[in-house]
């Protein structure tokens, strides 16, 4: 990874303001919980779609950034009384605020191969910040990962909570003046999430092969430029419910721009995974580039 060892000035100030703003925090953690039908099934499809994967890195999860970035692991919520710490990854010639994304992990958990994407990302020009809604914990085989993404979608207001949290760290801590946001698989499904908690003031979301949903209701209010990226052979995240998420779209008159990639399957831009396709993956991630720039830089605006 091209990390400067070197503590950032204004990354120093970012980590003592959000210890300060911890320290009189109340999580609210504790509030309804809304795990579906639909939610629990899922668990059980990326069960079946992971039974042969592996979480360990693979090189071609460490794609160096394009320049050099700075990186730290810091506080910005509670859980259960104890502090979650996320990832924050930021160019190391950052000398005011960027636009910032909110990086959702996928269903292993806030690992190896989500900090070297956050660092990617970074060098694209933003602040990233990789949340963690597993409470600390990452999952080394499909069965503890199954475990964990259960936990997290029975309680999801904690997740929602974690969201919020942090979406004020990077619009107020780091000064942000966009925000966008982008998961994989478990994380695919929370950043359209994100996008319903912050209907108006998120300025992109990206969701990569995660849970989608045709409800009118829950997408109507829903104001974000969205991109979707996913895989015709996926047997969790079925071309059906792609597409009924996609006519909903084109119902409400949403921006959006859905791709659907022929002969992949689940996970194809995950390379420790069984269905790594790197044609595809590459083709993923240019069109997410290019997506973010669009719409939060300011040549973009």
């Amino acid at each position: 990874m091209a990390r400067s060892k070197i503590r950032h000035p204004e990354i120093t100030a970012i980590i003592a303001l959000t210890l300060l703003s911890l320290a009189g925090c109340n999580s609210g953690q504790d509030g309804a919980n809304s795990a579906t039908d639909a939610d629990r099934a899922n668990v059980e499809a990326m069960a079946t779609e992971h039974a042969a994967d592996s979480s360990e890195p693979s090189p071609g999860a460490l794609i160096e950034p394009s320049r050099p970035v700075i990186s730290q692991t810091m506080a910005y919520t509670e859980y259960k009384d104890q502090l979650v710490y996320g990832y924050f990854s930021a160019p190391a010639d950052m000398f005011e605020p960027l636009p910032a994304i909110i990086m959702i992990h996928e269903w292993w958990g806030l690992n190896d191969n989500i900090r070297a994407m956050a660092d990617r990302l970074a060098g694209e020009g933003y602040i990233v910040f990789a949340v963690d809604l597993y409470g600390g914990k990452t999952a080394a085989t499909p069965g503890e990962a199954r475990v964990l993404m259960t936990e997290a979608i029975e309680e999801a207001e904690s997740g929602r909570e974690n969201i919020r949290a942090a979406f004020k760290f990077v619009s107020e801590t780091a000064g942000a003046p966009k925000v966008g946001s982008i998961g994989w698989c478990f994380g695919g499904g929370w950043s359209l999430n994100t996008a319903e908690l912050y209907p108006e003031e998120l300025d992109a979301t990206v969701i990569y092969y995660g849970q989608v949903t045709s409800d009118e209701e829950r997408l109507r209010p829903i104001n974000v430029p969205i991109l979707g990226l996913f895989a015709a052979e996926d047997k969790g995240i079925r071309v059906d419910t792609v597409v009924a998420f996609q006519e909903a779209l084109e119902r409400l008159r949403k921006d959006y721009q859905i791709h659907i990639y022929p002969g992949v399957g689940h996970a194809f831009a995950n390379p420790t995974g069984q269905n790594y396709d790197k044609k595809a993956a590459e083709d993923a991630w240019a069109r997410t580039i290019a997506f973010f720039a669009e719409h939060l830089s300011d040549e973009g605006s």
